[in-house]
């Protein structure tokens, strides 16, 4: 996705579908005004939600269940399967199994990509459904969910399929004395794998994190967020019809505790995790009982700078973007915008102007460009952060938490006279919060961007390209957009550094997450 020159259209990479946020005065939530649910959403709803397990779908074995809540009513959508220890006991197992001795075991990575492949099919097949059910869950808009998260999962699994067939080691030659040696290398996939996958964007973050699993060979594992299971528990099921083996795929609802028998478990090889840098921190304690491999994908606080040389037309919608893009729930949001002194009150005005020019209301509503947060312990923290910054001492000039009977709205909200040592500057809000400074040196401006335990990602908007790769190297972030913010592609790897996680999704590097290295060593 992209903010686009003297417009807010956005577009996912090439082959996704394009659409326009439509901005005008108008103040406060909208009202339902849907096309209605499609037949296949409203059953799907209606039916209880149960937990994948060796290819069957059953209850948990303790006959728990637990409601999951439309955010933007706080109604209750759908009773879930709620997986216990057993549970990941008895899928663990089935995992195992396949991965060491069922068909998985022995398919090529041509067959293996065809059935990604067909996955990925499958998901553009369902486009409206699983826009829908990613709307009701999460709250975005459906139109972002068709436009953007339902096409980019489709797009991750295609692009996965073809490094099925294009895994390999090297072979080099050695020094050692004793005598004459073939020497090669292989890539190996690391066994069982548990994933866990957060809820901003809950089915293309489990395409990020099964697309590559499968294409080594893994078998998975994969715990949704509790707040989010439908559209993972759906894929599960487009999984049985693309016809990948029973035990390859499991998907196991719960709460933390499940995540943490998950992560645990002796007889997982690997966990890959995505969410804050809090739990991410207790997923390594909970890995440590085996030393099996960890990947993280965790918190930012990334810094947006925009120089008086920038073209403003693009800057300004974009630095909007960059915050306020999916309601804020983004790891990679700008909610640190720093702007060079002599466009300050310029770029701020612009800001505030686009920020109240943002449509909040119910995601199925055709016309809403942010929906509600999450759930009421979203909305509770993030309004915790705007009191937090008034009672601080910032200023706030627009936005705030938006009185109601029912839904967890909060309107778009910038803040200005903020210091480096308040809440809302150093940790994550993860809603639609941002901070406004200005800076006068660009040596002040890298020193306050890297100011921070994160280094996710960064925005710089210049016409400079001198400038532009100066400063992009000086930032600490995995990744650095120029005059673009939230760009993503399957081929682009994406993670970050220090507190920010280890390892990386997308690309070749995610490839290395779910391998092992086999050197093999033969005197001639």
């Amino acid at each position: 996705l992209s903010a686009q020159t003297h417009s807010t259209r956005l577009h996912p990479p090439p082959e996704g579908r394009g659409f326009t946020l439509r901005l005008d005065k108008k103040e406060g939530i909208l009202s339902m005004e849907t096309n209605g649910l499609l037949p296949q959403v409203q059953d799907f709803i209606k039916k209880p939600l149960l937990n994948l397990i060796d290819g069957q779908w059953s209850s948990s074995i303790a006959g728990e269940e637990f409601s999951v809540e439309n955010p933007a009513t706080g109604d209750v959508l759908a009773q879930v399967a709620y997986g216990k220890s057993a549970d990941i006991d008895k899928a663990v197992s089935a995992a195992r199994n396949a991965f060491e001795s069922g068909p998985w075991a022995r398919m090529s990575g041509s067959e293996r990509s065809k059935l990604i492949w067909k996955l990925g099919d499958l998901i553009e097949t369902h486009l409206d459904e699983l826009a829908q059910l990613e709307s009701l869950d999460n709250g975005k808009p459906f139109n972002v969910a068709k436009a953007a998260d339902v096409p980019l999962a489709a797009d991750m699994f295609r692009y996965m399929a073809g490094w099925a067939t294009k895994i390999y080691g090297d072979t080099f030659a050695i020094s050692n004395p004793g005598g004459t040696f073939k020497t090669y290398t292989l890539k190996e996939p690391v066994g069982v794998v548990g994933q866990i996958i957060p809820w901003n964007f809950p089915l293309l973050m489990a395409a990020w994190k099964l697309a590559p699993a499968l294409a080594t060979g893994c078998s998975v594992i994969l715990k949704p967020a509790e707040q989010t299971p439908l559209t993972a528990v759906r894929l599960g099921e487009l999984a049985m019809e693309a016809g990948f083996p029973p035990g390859v795929v499991n998907v196991v609802n719960g709460f933390g505790d499940t995540g943490a028998a998950l992560a645990s478990h002796m007889d997982v090889d690997k966990v890959a995790f995505t969410g804050s840098t809090e739990v991410g921190k207790s997923i390594l304690n909970s890995a440590q009982g085996n030393l099996k491999k960890v990947s993280l994908e965790l918190g930012g606080k990334s810094p947006n700078i925009i120089f008086a040389d920038a073209n403003l037309d693009a800057a300004i919608p974009g630095a909007a973007f960059s915050i306020f893009f999916n309601h804020g729930q983004c790891c990679c949001a700008g909610s640190r915008l720093y702007v060079e002194e002599s466009v300050y009150e310029q770029v701020l005005e612009g800001i505030v102007q686009q920020a109240d020019a943002i449509k909040v209301g119910d995601g199925l509503d055709l016309a809403t460009q942010m929906g509600p947060l999450v759930s009421r312990e979203q909305y509770e923290r993030v309004c915790g952060f705007i009191d937090s910054g008034e009672q601080q001492g910032a200023k706030k000039l627009t936005g705030g938490k938006v009185e109601g009977d029912h839904g967890y709205f909060v309107r778009p909200t910038v803040f200005t006279n903020a210091k480096p040592d308040m809440q809302i500057v150093k940790e994550e809000i993860f809603g639609p919060v941002v901070s406004v400074f200005p800076f006068k040196s660009e040596k002040d401006l890298v020193a306050a961007a890297n100011d921070t335990n994160y280094g996710l990602a960064a925005g710089i908007w210049t016409e400079n390209v001198s400038k532009a790769h100066r400063v992009s190297s000086a930032i600490k972030a995995g990744t650095t957009w120029i005059n673009c913010y939230n760009v993503f592609d399957a081929a682009l790897p994406f993670g970050g550094y220090k507190e920010s996680g280890w390892g990386r999704e997308m690309g070749r590097d995610v490839l290395a997450n779910y391998m092992e290295t086999k050197s093999v060593c033969i005197q001639i």
